[in-house]
């Protein structure tokens, strides 16, 4: 039976509960999150893609944290932050090998023809095809260099 990503995270924050595991307070937030999100409006529903959005604004947040932290002198809580981070890649769709990236880039610059000055058209074209299975950073050094 197929499960939600929703369904997942609820899961595995039920079982984090009953064996008192580290990762319980970074599965209570996300899941508040994913609860704000659906409350925030009419008939929103968090689907797999927005779940997965949420998370990815979630390991962002964290990771910031985790570097102000640092700076901070507060390793300990600069340590949690990355544990949960990591903790969240894995309900993170599988990321494309930069080879897969490569290919796809090629394609979208071979269909549109264009100049280095559409950089961002190229970016947008590539970032919808990837959504959620490649880091925009690499999307943006692989356009670069074959757009350049």
């Amino acid at each position: 039976m197929y499960m939600t990503l929703k369904e997942k995270i609820v899961a595995d924050m039920i079982a984090a509960m009953k064996a008192r595991a580290p990762e319980l307070d970074a599965l209570r937030m996300l899941k508040a999150d994913i609860m704000k999100y659906e409350v925030s409006g009419a008939d929103k529903v968090a689907t797999d893609e927005v779940v997965v959005d949420i998370i990815k604004r979630s390991m962002k947040q964290r990771k910031e944290a985790a570097d102000g932290f640092e700076k901070g002198g507060k390793k300990e809580m600069a340590e949690k932050e990355l544990f949960e981070m990591k903790f969240f890649e894995k309900y993170l769709p599988a990321q494309m090998a930069e080879d897969q990236l490569r290919a796809i880039v090629n394609e979208v610059i071979a269909q549109m023809n264009p100049t280095p000055a559409d950089f961002g058209k190229v970016m947008g074209v590539v970032m919808g095809k990837v959504k959620g299975q490649a880091d925009g950073n690499m999307v943006n050094k692989v356009v670069k260099e074959l757009l350049g």
